[in-house]
């Protein structure tokens, strides 16, 4: 029977948060985001085993002492998070039968119910898919002077999310042909011809790219907090 490993690339920087401290080591609610992001893929039974590949050069990590038995840390980090995922591929010992979720690390607000979602609806594809939701937003493009070109329908347009599940063989084939330039697995995916699965996500589960998205996430967070008393 297949199994689930998770790999979160977190290896980036967070240029666009401007703190000093890659996003991934941000606090929230006296936590670091990561501890937040491997909570949840941690107490999930389903998940065999988790890989967080860092840069070569975090120093970060050895502050926080985050250990489980499921998780393994490989400082493999390269240039772009495709290259991060393909190393970190390389070198887990897993069939190609097996699927791989591969989750930002950024991502604090997966729930428990979502993700067990994403596993049942995925598990018998024959592709696999991945975690979005539908555009609701009117979309404008704009031009060099940043005005208004043109207005883009959101007919038919998701906004990707993670995790992004592929089987082990697919997604190494399909990440060593595209040269580390896609910016989600999927992209690299649909690059080989396949179509994977568009899963229904949620808001909560939403990508902290900038310092504003911080206080909403704490938000998020501290009512998960707070039901969870009741």
């Amino acid at each position: 029977m297949a199994k689930f490993h998770v790999i979160i690339p977190a290896a980036g920087s967070g240029s666009r948060m401007a703190t000093v401290l890659p996003k991934q080591y941000v606090s929230l609610l006296d936590r670091p985001m990561i501890a937040w992001t491997l909570d949840t893929f941690l107490a999930c039974e389903r998940i065999a085993s988790v890989h967080l590949a860092l840069s070569p050069d975090d120093h970060h990590w050895q502050a926080h002492q985050i250990h489980h038995p499921k998780l393994s840390i490989l400082h493999c980090g390269g240039e772009t998070r495709a290259v991060t995922v393909l190393n970190t591929l390389k070198v887990l010992d897993v069939d190609d039968a097996d699927w791989v979720l591969v989750h930002d690390a950024a991502r604090p607000g997966l729930t428990h119910e979502l993700l067990d979602h994403l596993l049942d609806e995925v598990q018998d594809d024959e592709v696999g898919g991945l975690l979005a939701i539908p555009v609701s937003d009117t979309l404008k493009r704009a031009d060099a002077k940043l005005r208004v070109a043109s207005t883009e329908s959101r007919d038919g347009l998701w906004q990707a999310q993670t995790p992004q599940m592929f089987r082990y063989g697919i997604l190494k084939d399909a990440l060593t042909k595209a040269g580390g330039k896609p910016t989600d697995e999927a992209e690299a995916v649909e690059a080989l011809g396949f179509s994977p699965k568009l899963v229904t996500g949620q808001l909560r589960n939403l990508k902290i790219t900038y310092s504003q998205d911080l206080a909403l996430a704490e938000a998020i967070l501290a009512a998960d907090q707070q039901e969870a008393k009741k």
